[in-house]
């Protein structure tokens, strides 16, 4: 079946040239022009991804992916009005999978719903060994973490980026190797949105988030996986 793709966006315009592209390209689409719509809608459908206007008129579209994080862990592709970056920082700290600044190509956002959807597809038919460092543990089949068996919640993106980063455990790796493997796009200039996710991924499972054990930061270089953890030879 199609995979299901719905649109927060109060702009009908905007949605229903939306709809007709993305129903052309294979998805199944349904659109809600209201914030509180939207989150209804996800309990009701469990849709595989969901575009997400910032600009909505009950409430903004931060405050709604709040809403969604704290019970669905479906990817969300945001949309900015200006592409300012405090709003794509933002949105990516509480729990966007990617963002897009207004105006975009159509064809631009398929390309990221589609690199959203691989990692979720490609999550699901992961090998089912688990990844082990000390305290912490890392499955790749059920895409879930647990630091002492204690569930460590984080987006599709964030969960992909810890598992490259525990399978090249001991390597250095630059921010642009990290985009590469993870999204399969080259790191955007200036953009550091790498960083606002391992921060976020230190949040769930570093013990003091201020000082990491587990991902180190390499000044000038990127960042390194701990080989080995809490005590653990």
């Amino acid at each position: 079946m199609a995979d299901q793709v719905l649109i927060v966006d109060d702009d009908r315009r905007l949605s229903a040239m939306l709809a007709e592209y993305l129903t052309g390209n294979g998805f199944r689409v349904r659109a809600a022009e209201t914030a509180g719509a939207g989150i209804a809608e996800i309990a009701r459908l469990s849709p595989d991804a969901v575009v997400l206007d910032v600009m909505l008129p009950d409430m903004d579209g931060f405050e709604a992916l709040k809403r969604i994080r704290a019970s669905s862990d479906v990817p969300v592709l945001m949309l900015t009005a200006r592409g300012d970056e405090t709003d794509r920082i933002v949105g990516l700290e509480i729990g966007a999978d990617d963002y897009l600044p207004k105006p975009f190509n159509p064809r631009e956002l398929l390309a990221r719903l589609k690199a959203i959807l691989r990692r979720r597809n490609a999550g699901a038919n992961a090998s089912p060994r688990i990844l082990r460092f000390g305290r912490l543990e890392i499955d790749p089949a059920s895409r879930s973490a647990r630091v002492d068996g204690r569930d460590c919640p984080m987006t599709s993106y964030q969960f992909d980026l810890l598992v490259a980063l525990a399978e090249n455990a001991g390597r250095t790796l630059s921010r642009e190797q990290l985009m590469d493997m993870v999204k399969g796009e080259e790191l955007e200039a200036f953009d550091r949105s790498i960083d606002v996710h391992v921060s976020r991924i230190r949040a769930a499972i570093e013990i003091d988030p201020k000082h990491p054990r587990r991902i180190i930061t390499v000044r000038g270089a990127g960042y390194v996986f701990a080989r080995f953890q809490d005590g653990d030879r």
